[in-house]
């Protein structure tokens, strides 16, 4: 097959962003020399953009970063500071792209720019929906997580001061608080009293 050919098939997936084994699968390419010489090709001809090993981006498409920061690590949804500021509750513009994850905690700079992600548990991965191709915190559940981070010290409280809990329904947020299963509610609760 032509490289015009291969072009096309990637132009016509209506992929934005592919793995290796997507592009391997739209074209069709089953020598792994092959289709690594592909790949190269298309990234010096400035086609594809490497993000990090095995993951790519067309490189004209019109991505989002929130796009970007669910491709690179999965499952995750946006949340904390990203999340708040998204909802117009922290007026202060992260200088990172935050998630939540059920995987390990994670940071990885792509063009100059952070994407970070924290875990938590498993039974907490809820109250985000999709909007695009992202899944985003509802603002109770951005405030819940970032309120369960504090407690579990590996998030500071700096912004705390500087949002605006106006639109917070605080009876949403409560619901959140009783997926709770251990001492950190106490913790939660008391930040809940302090601040709303």
């Amino acid at each position: 097959m032509s490289s015009m050919e291969y072009l096309n098939k990637i132009y016509n997936s209506d992929k934005k962003l592919f793995k290796t084994t997507d592009i391997q699968k739209i074209l069709g390419i089953e020598i792994d020399r092959t289709l690594e010489d592909v790949i190269k090709r298309f990234i010096d001809r400035k086609i594809l953009t490497q993000l990090e090993k095995g993951k790519y981006m067309l490189s004209n498409a019109n991505v989002s970063e929130f796009e970007i920061s669910q491709f690179l690590y999965s499952p995750s949804y946006i949340s904390f500071e990203t999340a708040l500021n998204y909802h117009g509750i922290l007026s202060q513009f992260p200088m990172e792209i935050t998630s939540a994850t059920t995987l390990k905690n994670v940071e990885k700079e792509i063009d100059k720019k952070i994407y970070s992600y924290s875990k938590i548990n498993t039974d907490l991965y809820t109250g985000y929906y999709k909007e695009g191709n992202s899944l985003i915190a509802e603002p109770e559940k951005a405030l819940f997580d970032q309120f369960y981070m504090i407690a579990k010290g590996i998030k500071r409280k700096e912004y705390l001061n500087e949002m605006d809990y106006s639109n917070i329904n605080k009876k949403k947020l409560m619901k959140y608080v009783d997926l709770l299963q251990n001492g950190l509610s106490t913790s939660v609760n008391d930040l809940i009293k302090e601040y709303l």
